[in-house]
């Protein structure tokens, strides 16, 4: 495993510096190989050269021959510095709650090698290279999910995840979403691997760092970026069918209060809503205003879309850095009072606080409850017959009365939102632990699965609200033709579900279009027929 090549030519590169969201998705959910090119590998040795000569110089440092948390002034001697890192790791292991699902282990796994690869943590290559074949054979320690404070660091998890390389814990071993649950020894076996024996450094720079937090995080961009652009496709197909006007999404109105997240969903609807015979039927109405959900669209969805990308940034820096405590670093790059060594020195801080990411996943999270709220309202704009237009009957029901159409779709929007709303409350917090020397924490972890519930609740909100405008454009007009965009969005619609013909239970059609929403494929539907394309955040780099 130590040479550049493995893992071959379609490998993701792990090298410290340039993971990506996308990379950390490839990873987890395509099962793309991973490969360490040399100088990484070298930056790896050299960091463990750097806390040999640590070793050598007998001083006390943190993370190497001391205590942890409260114990920090307890000195260890040299006899015992393995079976201090290896019980670190056991003693570590603690958590608690569902487990994580296969993409979030493979997440958190990459996630660790590349902040381990960056050279600031002291391990042998061999850490790295059993990291690299877990990855690569598909074995994926089984993690409880709670139990991290996001300070030092997600703890907890990373210690399941560690035990694994130790020959103890369990593993699932397999290719598919299921496979053999294994105890850890025999999870190393089927990969070819021996369990390790931690030395000095080594358990504590495997557990300390961010890494369910970010890999959860780069997961949840990944997801929400897929969802604002399908909120932008539902919200114009409503628009259109409403019988609401376009004008809001005029370049003009982006310009004078020019936020780049609204200036995108502006465009988008224009885009989408482009050559449609629905809008100019009614473009000299008596209508004055349209309500605020189908007004206020480029906002609302702009400001969730900054949201995100304010995120996105900070994971995209956080997935690229050293998050580890203590720090090994080159003498000469530090204050020289902070040396231990001519070249090494060893640096306690804070780089394992989560708070970062928190603060933003917590950000994200209630933008992405907005964007929901929003959506359920202009699903009630096409089914409330108190508000709606003429030309749709009340809950898109055939026969009104005798069946209720898409009724109880605005329901479940209602009841999902209701649960973002209670769910969008920041996770952030704080407790205090280990005695008090660990008295401010971050809570981060708590935000990315929070994050990771959010987005797949509001993308099912966005799947009804696709599945109750695509049944109200059965009423327009049949002389009348949607846009170029909003047509491709009814006809991608028509792919996954079929109109009502009397009322069926409709929960199977709410799931598939949700899949299919968070599969990226109405959006890659959308997009192909649009001569310039849908915007998205990445296109425009709105923060």
């Amino acid at each position: 495993m130590s040479n550049e090549h493995s893992g071959g030519p379609n490998a993701v590169v792990i090298d410290g510096e340039t993971l990506s969201p996308t990379d950390v998705e490839r990873v987890a959910r395509e099962d793309a190989p991973v490969r360490v090119p040399e100088r990484a590998r070298e930056a790896v040795r050299e960091s463990r050269d750097r806390v040999l000569e640590v070793l050598e110089a007998d001083e006390a440092v943190y993370g190497v021959n001391t205590g942890f948390g409260e114990l920090v002034n307890e000195r260890i001697g040299r006899g015992d510095l393995e079976l201090l890192q290896e019980n670190l790791v056991r003693s570590h292991a603690v958590g608690v709650g569902r487990e994580l699902e296969r993409e979030e282990v493979r997440a958190l796994l990459v996630t660790r090698l590349n902040a381990l690869v960056k050279g600031y943590s002291g391990v042998r290559e061999t850490v790295i290279d059993h990291l690299v074949e877990l990855l690569n054979a598909g074995v994926h320690p089984v993690v409880p999910s709670r139990g991290s404070l996001g300070a030092s660091g997600d703890l907890a998890p990373l210690a399941h995840a560690a035990l694994v390389l130790l020959g103890e814990g369990e593993a699932c071993v397999a290719n598919g979403d299921d496979g053999d649950r294994l105890p850890g020894e025999e999870a190393l076996a089927r990969a070819g691997l021996e369990p390790l024996s931690l030395e000095p450094k080594e358990g504590l720079a495997l557990i300390n760092g961010t890494q369910l937090t970010v890999g959860l995080a780069a997961l949840f961009v990944r997801d929400a970026e897929r969802l604002l652009d399908a909120a932008d496709v539902a919200g114009a197909l409503t628009i259109e069918v409403a019988m609401g006007s376009t004008v809001p999404a005029d370049p003009v109105v982006s310009a004078v209060r020019p936020h780049p997240g609204q200036a995108i969903s502006a465009r988008n609807v224009r885009r989408l809503t482009a050559d449609s015979s629905i809008v100019a039927s009614h473009r000299n109405c008596d209508r004055v205003q349209d309500a605020y959900s189908l007004r206020c669209l480029p906002q609302v969805h702009g400001a969730a879309r900054e949201a995100v990308a304010h995120l996105r940034s900070a994971v995209e820096v956080e997935l690229n850095s050293a998050t580890d405590n203590p720090l090994v670093v080159p003498a000469e790059d530090v204050d020289p009072r902070a040396t231990v060594t001519d070249r090494a020195a060893v640096l306690s801080a804070g780089n394992f606080h989560g708070e970062p990411l928190s603060l933003k996943l917590d950000y994200a999270t209630a933008a992405l409850t907005e964007l929901a709220a929003i959506g359920e309202r202009r699903v009630d704009r096409i089914l409330n017959p108190n508000v709606q237009e003429s030309h749709l009957p009340p809950f898109l029901a055939g026969r009104s009365g005798l069946e209720s159409g898409a009724m109880i779709g605005q329901y479940t929007a209602a009841a999902l939102v209701n649960e973002l709303r209670s769910e969008g409350r920041p996770a952030t917090d704080n407790a205090t632990v280990s005695g008090g020397q660990e008295d401010h924490v971050s809570m981060s972890a708590t935000s990315a699965l929070t994050a990771r519930r959010v987005v797949d609740r509001a993308t099912t909100v966005t799947a009804i609200e696709l599945l109750c405008a695509s049944e109200a454009a059965e009423y327009v007009d049949d002389d009348l033709e949607h846009g170029v965009g909003t047509g491709a969005a009814y006809d991608a619609v028509r792919t996954v579900v079929d109109p009502l013909e009397g009322d069926r239970p409709l929960s199977a059609d709410v799931h598939a279009l949700a899949d299919y929403v968070g599969s990226g494929a109405l959006r890659d539907r959308v997009d192909e027929a649009l001569p310039e394309g849908l915007v998205s955040n990445d296109d425009a780099g709105a923060a």
